[in-house]
């Protein structure tokens, strides 16, 4: 955590100095990881197995928190993933599963300020093949690894409904500090929302990629995919 110092000619406290380079921008690349890679958004390509991922049964729940609401056929789907796909900022970028190399999911970096070089993660969407898998987590640490080690970022927030309690919890698990709520931030789909912030920054990035890269090391998992360890256990012990 950055310590304030004195200002000498008036006596007040004033925020340490800090290099004044910019941070890059994110670009359309792969990222490849051992159960998934991050590949940029391709409605064509991707278009399919993603409106398989997200329309399914409990698609009412799948987006209760999004921006939008799910969609009235695969067309609709497609006309906004091209939307989404044209966009650099959000930059959207699929999660597609090794084995299957299929679309399960997608996220996006976001607000991306390379002044102050903030960023944030957002947009999130797993479909059911990748909620609650080593994938899920993987591609999260991918996006990590981009900002902080090639991009040169000092903060990476995530921002949610501060109601959405299993997207808390993730960002909570995945190494984030929770900053506060900003009450009254957002109306949507017609509904007032609360926003929870949380961040990690620069100078806690080194423990918090220690622990996800310890919890997705093959040792860690046993001849079924099953963990041996959680995540919560290898940051616990690390901090001891």
């Amino acid at each position: 955590m950055s310590q304030s110092v004195a200002d000498p000619a008036a006596g007040m406290p004033i925020g340490p100095l800090v290099p004044a380079h910019a941070a890059r921008r994110p670009e359309r690349r792969v990222m490849e990881g051992r159960f998934v890679r991050l590949e940029p958004l391709d409605p064509e390509r991707q278009g399919t197995s993603l409106w398989r991922q997200t329309h399914g049964p409990d698609k009412d729940a799948l987006w209760r928190y999004l921006f939008e609401a799910p969609f009235a056929d695969e067309g609709a789907f497609r006309a906004h993933l091209r939307r989404k796909a044209a966009s650099d900022d959000p930059l959207f970028f699929a999660i597609v599963e090794q084995s299957s190399a299929q679309a399960l999911g997608y996220a996006t970096l976001m607000r991306i300020d390379p002044a102050h070089r903030c960023i944030e993660v957002g947009n999130i969407l797993y479909g059911p093949g990748l909620q609650r898998t080593p994938g899920g987590t993987e591609a999260q640490f991918l996006l990590m690894r981009y900002v902080f080690d090639d991009l040169g970022y000092r903060r990476y927030e995530w921002k949610c409904n501060a109601l959405n309690a299993p997207s808390r919890r993730a960002a909570v698990r995945l190494g984030f500090t929770f900053e506060g709520i900003f009450r009254q931030h957002m109306i949507v789909r017609g509904r007032s929302r609360d926003t929870a912030w949380y961040a990690i920054l620069d100078g806690e990035w080194p423990k918090v990629k220690q622990a996800l890269e310890r919890w997705l090391a093959p040792e860690n998992f046993d001849a079924t995919g099953r963990q041996k360890q959680s995540l919560e256990t290898i940051r616990t012990t690390l901090q001891a």
